[in-house]
C-alpha cells in the first residue's frame, strides 16, 4: 500500500470513529482530499485508494489537474477564495464552491452560470470568529445574505463553511464548530436549504465530525506537509 493510500485510510477511519462517538452515521460525513500543490501522481494514488472528492484552493491549478484526470469520475470542490474575475473559469468546473463571501461574487457566479445554462452550487463562507484576516461574512449577517441571494436562479447555496482560528489544540475549535452547527440549524428553520456544513481540517477534523460537519477538508494528514 502506498503512503498516500495508507494515510487516506487512516483519516477515513478517524472520521468514522469520531462520527460514531457522536452518535452520527459515518456516511453523513464526507472527506474532501485537499490537493493544493500536490503532484498529479499523488492525486491519482489518492483516487485509486478511494478518494471521491478533491478540493483545490486555486482555480488554475485545479483546471490543470482536471485536464489530467478527466476520466477519473471524481468530484472537484473549490475550497479557496474565488476572485470575481475568475468566476467564469470556476463556474461549471467545480461541483461545489465553498468560498462564497460577498453578494457581488454571488451575482457574478449566477451570471456566469446563466451563460452556461447550469445552477452552480456553493457554500456561504462564515467568518465564525470575526477575524480581520479571514474571508467570509459575519454569522449575524448570514440570514440577510441568504435572503438577498434567494433571487439568483443560477446559484444554489447548499449550506455554510468556516475556517476557525488556527490553534495548537483541536478542542479550541469546538466552540466555533458548535456555533456553525447552531447557525446551520437556525438558517434551516428560516426555510433556507442547508444540506452541507463544511468545517474541519487536518488539525481538528475529528472534532468537526463530532460537531456536525458533512464535509471535512483534509490535505496534510493525507499527502504530508507541503513545500
Amino acid at each position: 500500500m502506498s503512503f498516500v493510500a495508507e494515510k487516506l485510510r487512516m483519516v477515513e477511519a478517524r472520521i468514522r470513529a469520531a462520527a460514531l462517538r457522536a452518535g452520527r452515521d459515518p456516511a453523513s460525513v464526507r472527506l474532501v482530499a485537499v490537493t493544493k500543490t500536490v503532484p498529479v501522481e499523488f492525486v491519482v494514488e489518492a483516487v485509486g485508494a478511494g478518494a471521491k472528492i478533491l478540493g483545490e484552493n486555486r482555480v488554475q491549478e485545479a483546471l490543470s489537474k482536471m485536464d489530467a484526470m478527466r476520466e477519473s469520475g471524481v468530484e472537484w470542490h473549490l475550497i479557496g477564495p474565488l476572485q470575481k474575475n475568475k468566476a467564469r473559469l470556476a463556474v461549471g468546473e467545480f461541483s461545489l464552491i465553498h468560498s462564497l463571501e460577498s453578494i457581488e461574487l454571488a451575482r457574478e457566479i449566477d451570471r456566469q452560470a446563466k451563460k452556461k445554462g447550469i445552477v452552480q452550487k456553493a457554500l456561504l463562507e462564515i467568518n465564525i470568529a470575526s477575524e480581520e484576516t479571514k474571508h467570509g461574512i459575519r454569522p449575524e449577517d448570514a440570514a440577510g445574505f441568504m435572503k438577498e441571494a434567494a433571487g439568483l436562479e443560477n446559484l444554489g447555496i447548499m449550506g455554510i463553511m468556516c475556517v476557525p482560528p488556527i490553534a495548537d489544540d483541536p478542542e479550541k475549535s469546538r466552540p466555533y464548530f458548535k456555533e456553525m452547527n447552531r447557525l446551520a440549524a437556525e438558517l434551516a428553520l428560516e426555510g433556507f436549504e442547508i444540506t452541507e456544513l463544511s468545517m474541519g481540517m487536518t488539525q481538528d477534523f475529528e472534532v468537526a465530525a463530532e460537531e456536525g460537519a458533512t464535509l471535512i477538508r483534509v490535505g496534510t494528514a493525507i499527502f504530508g506537509a507541503r513545500n
